[in-house]
This record gives structure tokens, sequence and C-alpha cells, in this order.
């Protein structure tokens, strides 16, 4: 859990200033979306926890999505 906060805070909340519980609520929120689902992760050899349908397809345009204004950012394939 240490490490995840961890990564919660160097990766997201330095860089941001947040105006109240909601602004941190939803920044939380976010990051967390973006880690399970968006977030290629070392210990599981390069792999998403929760990967989404279509993502890892092997034909298609690489399209970047982005959080935070840019801040994280995810590349993927479009389904075919």
């Amino acid at each position: 859990m240490e490490r995840w906060f961890r990564s919660l805070k160097s990766e997201c909340l330095n860089h941001l200033i947040l105006f109240g519980r909601r602004s941190l609520e939803k920044a939380v929120r976010e990051y967390v979306e973006h880690y399970h689902a968006e977030r290629n992760h070392q210990g599981l050899g390069n792999e998403l926890i929760e990967p989404t349908a279509g993502i890892g397809s092997q034909a298609g345009e690489i399209e970047c999505h982005e959080r935070f204004g840019g801040m994280l950012k995810f590349y993927h394939r479009r389904a075919a």
C-alpha cells in the first residue's frame, strides 16, 4: 500500500493544485482509473491490471489518451 501511495503522490498529486475535498477526490478517482486500466506495471511484466476490450491489438492506428491535461498519458491501438 505504501508503494501505491508513493505512486499516487509522485505521478499525480505533486503536480496539481487542489481546491478542497472534491478536487482531491476527483484527482484520486481519475488516477485510480488510469492506474488500473491504462498504466503498465513492471511487476506484472509490463501488463495492465484490468485491460479493457480491444487493448493490445496488433493492427490499427495508435491513439493517445490524456488525463489531467496531458499529465497522465496512455497510448494504444484502436481495435480493428
